[in-house]
């Protein structure tokens, strides 16, 4: 699937038990997903009822109960479904311009795939600490693994302990991600590779011994 040009990689979430042998309930799930995905893509959140997806899938409630037990388990996993892959940038040279291209790569898939921002709204809403908000902290817990690992490969390293010290890793990341979420999900700029470098030029300035 593509959005405003920018690839997104479809996730395929393992299923356990009978399903690993079964290819009508593989079947069906991926048509419950398929249906879920469009509606999310157009109509947002809001649209994604267990009405609208049996609808449009044309599989039963029945039948949807047995994969997800709940609408929100369905939008987490129709949400990971969509969630887009960032390529790492280019193992070699300096590590200031590692970062931002990095950063840049970010900054593209905020602004080219909109679904990102139904995203980051989603999981940081809802409930965290009982069983109804699982499906939510499961995929915010995804979410969180895709946007730092690619920073925390490069702000981890022995070139970045010996160019920027030592330095909390998650406060790391706000630093340098804060700005895009911010810029994007207000619409009060739009972040440009000049505004990514002068971003890690900041955190260059605050952190460089």
């Amino acid at each position: 699937m593509r959005a405003g040009g920018t690839s997104i990689a479809v996730q395929t979430p393992h299923v356990g038990g009978d399903e690993d042998i079964d290819p009508r309930r593989l079947r069906s799930r991926a048509r419950l997903l398929d249906a879920a995905a469009r509606l999310l893509t157009t109509g947002g959140v809001e649209a994604v009822t267990i009405d609208a997806v049996t609808r449009a899938s044309k599989v039963a409630k029945t039948t949807l109960y047995r994969h997800f037990d709940s609408a929100t388990e369905l939008l987490a996993a129709t949400f990971e479904r969509l969630l887009p892959q960032v390529e790492p940038p280019p193992a070699t040279g300096p590590l200031r311009d590692q970062l931002v291209e990095l950063l840049s790569r970010q900054a593209a898939l905020l602004q080219d795939v909109p679904i990102q921002l139904t995203l980051l709204a989603w999981v940081s809403m809802g409930p965290t600490n009982d069983s109804a908000g699982e499906p939510r902290n499961t995929l915010r817990a995804r979410v969180i693994e895709q946007y730092r690992q690619p920073f925390d490969v490069l702000l981890d390293s022995p070139q970045a302990r010996a160019e920027l010290g030592d330095f909390d890793l998650t406060l790391g990341l706000a630093q340098l991600l804060g700005p895009l979420v911010f810029a994007v999900m207000t619409g009060i700029h739009v972040i440009d590779r000049d505004d990514c470098a002068r971003i890690v030029e900041d955190f260059y300035t605050t952190h460089q011994p």
